[in-house]
């Protein structure tokens, strides 16, 4: 009988087991990047992803829950289309009173993703068209599709749900690519700032929907916070005033908040303590990130969680396995029962399976130890 991880994630959350750590390794890319590519699942022939991990008796972080609040635009004014331009490349258009909007996205190669062949937002016209879709927009909960992932994953773990990207984030990867966004904080800052103010009250209204809902207790900011996009006065401008504005909110509802920070993120570390988050996901070490675990540790203190931790690429060659099990080791030794252990970011399409079950075997062999001493 395969554990109840949704119980499990939330006494680790709420600082109630007694010292045992959650493995909570996210294989997403590993698994559709083979089924894209037609690879063999080997033993997980035939299994979808939730089929696996139950196969593993393995915690999911289910973000899969994201679908079930959605965007919802009352006017009747305003018309989404979506054309597919090739097979490769599809437009999404939306017709508005103040002006059309289009964006395209052109499919991968190599993998299932799409990238942006076309922005949303390309200049100030835009940009102000973009911000009145904002603002026309509220939020949905769908019960049925909340019944449906119950279904699939059952007990595989807590039903887990990201929020749409603070500001400038949000213009980076989702309306303008970091060129278009970077000249426009240049060149039309009060009309950027318009933008931002109508993205918070559209977020506002999702995070009213979200504490009406105590099924989801566990949130997350999708940022992808990554140094390199963010010098210190853009952190302090606009990500440290967001985040500070959502966990008071969702905070006064009894959810557990943590942010993305992955890729490089030296240089924004010394803010983690200053957010207002219980923990920050994906926080990459070396070797593949740029930052120690000793920093990590420094940086997040006593009382924030680390989310993730172990580099991805020690899941596969020229990386060994005891190079895995050190770093897995430190992780369990620095945080302790401020840990929940995982991948940072995801096991890639070429990551040993083999390697994740034995990372197991060694956190289910230290909560038996932790077990026999509580008994004690």
């Amino acid at each position: 009988m395969n554990t109840d991880w949704e119980q499990f994630t939330y006494d680790v959350t709420d600082g109630k087991a007694n010292g045992k750590i959650l493995f909570q390794p996210r294989i997403l890319c590993w698994y559709s990047d083979k089924v894209f590519a037609h690879e063999s699942l080997g033993e997980f022939e035939g299994l979808s992803l939730s089929g696996i991990y139950k196969k593993l008796d393995l915690c999911n972080r289910i973000y899969d829950y994201g679908a079930c609040i959605q965007r919802v635009v009352e006017d009747k004014r305003i018309k989404h289309s979506i054309v597919q331009l090739s097979p490769q490349e599809r437009e999404f258009r939306i017709e508005m009173p103040v002006g059309d909007l289009t964006m395209r996205l052109y499919k991968n190669e190599s993998n299932g993703g799409e990238f942006f062949s076309k922005w949303w937002v390309e200049n100030e016209d835009d940009l102000c068209a973009y911000t009145y879709y904002e603002e026309a927009s509220d939020w949905k909960f769908y019960p049925e599709i909340y019944a449906q992932l119950r279904k699939e994953w059952g007990k595989t773990g807590a039903p887990t749900l990201y929020l749409p990207r603070t500001s400038i984030m949000h213009a980076y990867l989702d309306t303008m690519g970091v060129e278009n966004a970077t000249y426009a904080l240049c060149d039309i800052p009060d009309r950027m700032e318009k933008y931002f103010a109508a993205l918070r009250a559209s977020h506002d209204r999702y995070i009213d929907v979200l504490n009406r809902h105590p099924e989801f207790r566990l949130i997350n900011f999708g940022d992808n916070l990554h140094c390199r996009l963010l010098p210190d006065e853009y952190f302090e401008k606009y990500i440290l005033p967001d985040y500070l504005h959502r966990t008071a909110r969702l905070h006064a509802a009894g959810k557990f908040v943590t942010s993305h920070w992955d890729g490089d993120t030296k240089s924004i570390l010394k803010y983690a303590r200053s957010t207002g988050l219980d923990g920050i996901e994906a926080i990459t070490p070396k070797p593949q990130g740029d930052v120690t675990l000793e920093e990590i540790k420094e940086a997040l203190g006593d009382k924030m969680f680390l989310v993730d931790g172990i580099a991805a690429i020690l899941f596969a060659a020229p990386y060994t396995e005891e190079q895995l099990f050190e770093q897995v080791h430190e992780l369990i030794r620095l945080f302790g029962e401020k840990l929940i252990l995982g991948i940072s970011d995801e096991m890639a399409s070429f990551g040993d399976m083999e390697r994740l079950k034995k990372v197991k075997k060694l956190v289910d062999e230290y909560n038996a130890e932790k077990d026999r001493e509580a008994r004690l």
